[in-house]
């Protein structure tokens, strides 16, 4: 059985990564390209070979497609993910998921009712460093674990700028761009939930509209486990990372922020220094196959629709934080959707 895809968007994000991605599973397809401007539309299906581009989601959505990736702007999303899932179309989705953890628990739920597979694009959980990361945690390799920091500063390229430095409405910002991402890395790394978080933001020179472009975060674990996390779009010669310290033992893991299978991961203990290995496979062609597998009735995708809503609701909390000057607590409220 093939999944034929749609694809909602002529984004940069799936001409870089996710057609190959798609292309790469020996039951995936690409049937079409929806565009709100049919010339964008039709250049691009031109320029990555897909048979046909639309202007119009129904258009789309009434086609013989199986499932939909959107990476349209991000205020975008939640009308096109209940859209699709009204349609019977299984859902991709970028993150995050919505503007509101409210909206995304609307898309999760009508997933649900649906019965279709709803997924949300946190790709890092697919790299080979994270998941090593992750089993050495699980494992005890470390010890309990006490700290943690990611450091996810770098610079926005002229080519994304665009609405994620000038559009409040349509979800700009480093926060919603890159926080979500590192909520989101630290909760698959440690296997452990955030449930409270102390923010600033910045604006150092990119960012206008009342945009952030660059965030200090301070999170709490439900384990009591502390962590820090540095987003920023401004930062051109920072190098990316991200470190678990615990009793028994540290991971370091550097350029491993990226969306290449990419960086190193070190285990230091008493015992002294190692290299952990991992596989470089591509994380989007990861990502695809445990979307293609979940959508045969195997599994669930890599990162879920609940995944989604927690690092949106951890996102929201940072923006709390940072416009209060306090700590705000982290309720996704995922119980509300049983």
């Amino acid at each position: 059985m093939s999944v034929k895809w749609g694809l909602i968007g002529a984004s940069t994000i799936a001409r870089q990564f996710m057609i190959d991605a798609i292309r790469a599973q020996p039951d995936g397809e690409i049937a079409a390209v929806m565009s709100s401007s049919a010339e964008r539309a039709t250049a691009y299906a031109r320029e990555n070979g897909i048979p046909a581009a639309v202007s119009n989601l129904d258009a789309l959505l009434g086609s013989d497609i199986d499932a939909v990736y959107i990476s349209t702007t991000n205020e975008l999303h939640f009308e096109q993910a209940l859209a699709a899932a009204k349609a019977g179309k299984h859902v991709l989705c970028e993150k995050p998921l919505a503007l509101t953890s409210d909206d995304a628990r609307k898309m999760v739920a009508s997933a649900k009712e649906a019965g279709i597979v709803l997924g949300t694009n946190h790709h890092l959980r697919n790299a080979g460093a994270h998941r090593a990361m992750r089993d050495a945690v699980a494992a005890g390799r470390i010890g309990n674990p006490i700290a943690a920091r990611v450091f996810h500063s770098v610079y926005l390229p002229e080519n994304l700028q665009g609405w994620r430095i000038a559009r409040p409405e349509a979800g700009g910002g480093v926060v919603l761009d890159i926080t979500v991402h590192d909520a989101d890395t630290l909760r698959f790394v440690l296997g452990d939930d955030p449930v409270e978080v102390s923010a600033f933001t910045q604006s150092a020179g990119m960012a206008g509209s009342g945009l952030e472009d660059g965030a200090m975060c301070v999170w709490r674990f439900k384990s009591g486990l502390i962590a820090q996390s540095h987003e920023g779009f401004t930062t051109r010669f920072a190098d990316t990372g991200f470190e678990v310290h615990g009793s028994q033992g540290s991971l370091i893991a550097r350029d491993v922020m990226t969306q290449k299978p990419a960086g190193s991961v070190l285990l230091r203990t008493a015992s002294g220094e190692e290299q952990l290995s991992f596989d470089r496979e591509d994380l989007y062609a990861r990502s695809l196959r445990g979307f293609h597998a979940a959508v045969r009735g195997e599994g669930q995708p890599s990162a879920t629709g609940e995944d989604g809503i927690w690092s949106l609701a951890a996102a929201e909390a940072a923006l709390q934080s940072a416009a209060s000057g306090r700590t705000v607590k982290i309720d996704p409220k995922l119980g509300s959707m049983n």
